[in-house]
């Protein structure tokens, strides 16, 4: 099983939990706002998470300057994620926009677009697009089904993506194309605000611990699917093979707020190390608890044809409302970020930074 290794960002590493050397965070410090996207019209739906623009473009975004494109990175990861409403945009077109954002957002330089273990090769697509599809769903199993095998609350399919991965991802971007007439909406929790409603005491016992990520269930999809598992490099060299298990901190500070957030979620982390099963299971049923029972933490997104939505999956979960029949589908583009890791000295609390 790998195990947290010390050492990431420019930091010294007694202020660092977590981490791989080769997959370090090139920013040196936060990012902050500009303001060059107040010239946009938008809106919050919630206090906790989530902002829209109505009228912003991608394909306008392309073409903006870098200074734009680092507020847009700064404002998905400080608000968890932003809705772009009516995109005509190309897969193409998303897998350069997600790059650029990832790297002016100071990814690794190891660090790419995610190649998901169970894309087929020759895709025409592309590797770097993964097909949310509801009848592909059906067939292979997949996250939700997976989970449904155990339980019937809809809740158990809150996720982070690929947190099975030793480098995960930052950023994800997914548009939806197909559509039933009602239901499929989605719902994102802000880890933030989680890590914030936790007592001193408990942050402090979290911060000491690491967690196991684990996605073998993968490789039974994979047999349904009648394609072979992709174990080549996906993204970063330190993503290969077909182990499909990572050790990451409990406690995750993000590069580009320097706020911390919690870091396990119901889809993959399967286990808290350090501690007894009992202990584990306790704490993991708490933490998840506080994700799916504090409604005043999310937003919900009901979507329209061709929109899309951009989220940090370093500090939210998100999760699908599976309340439909007729075909749901869209193209998911995911980047690859830093390993993750805990700032022990420099990681901040965002309600105590911003005061409220």
């Amino acid at each position: 099983m790998p195990s947290a290794i010390t050492s990431t960002s420019s930091q010294t590493d007694a202020t660092i939990f977590g981490g791989h050397g080769i997959a370090r965070p090139q920013l040196t410090k936060p990012l902050s706002d500009s303001g060059s996207l107040q010239q946009y019209s938008h809106n919050d739906p919630t206090p906790a998470i989530g902002r829209e623009f109505p009228t912003l473009k991608i394909r306008d975004l392309l073409k903006a300057d870098d200074q734009l494109f680092r507020d847009l990175a700064y404002t998905i990861s400080s608000r968890g994620v932003v809705f772009l409403r009516n995109q005509d945009v190309t897969p193409n077109e998303l897998k350069d926009f997600m790059l650029r954002l990832t790297t002016l957002a100071g990814c690794p330089s190891t660090s790419g677009l995610h190649v998901h273990p169970l894309t087929e090769e020759g895709s025409e697509l592309g590797d770097q697009i993964s097909v949310i599809s509801s009848e592909k769903q059906k067939k292979g199993g997949g996250l939700t089904h997976q989970l449904s095998d155990v339980s019937r609350y809809a809740s158990n399919a809150w996720h982070s993506d690929i947190t099975f991965e030793p480098v995960p991802s930052d950023y994800a971007m997914l548009k939806i194309h197909t559509l039933p007439v009602t239901g499929g909406d989605t719902l994102w929790a802000s880890g933030y605000e989680v890590y914030d409603r936790l007592s001193e005491p408990m942050r402090e016992m979290l911060k000491k611990l690491t967690a196991t990520h684990d996605a073998k269930f993968f490789l039974d999809e994979a047999r349904n699917l009648g394609n072979p598992l992709r174990e080549c490099e996906r993204g970063s060299p330190l993503n290969k093979g077909a182990e499909l298990a990572a050790v990451h901190p409990v406690i995750r500070t993000n590069p580009v707020t320097g706020w911390n957030s919690v870091y396990v979620n119901k889809g993959f982390t399967k286990r808290i190390n350090g501690v007894t099963k009992d202990e584990s299971d306790i704490l993991l049923k708490y933490l998840f608890n506080m994700v799916t029972q504090n409604h005043d933490a999310q937003v919900r997104f009901r979507w329209s044809k061709n929109d899309v939505a951009i989220w940090d999956n370093r500090s939210t979960w998100h999760c699908a409302t599976y309340d439909y029949n007729d075909p749901r589908a869209g193209d998911r583009v995911c980047s690859l970020g830093e390993a993750p890791y805990l700032d022990v000295q420099g990681g901040k609390s965002r309600k105590e930074e911003l005061g409220f």
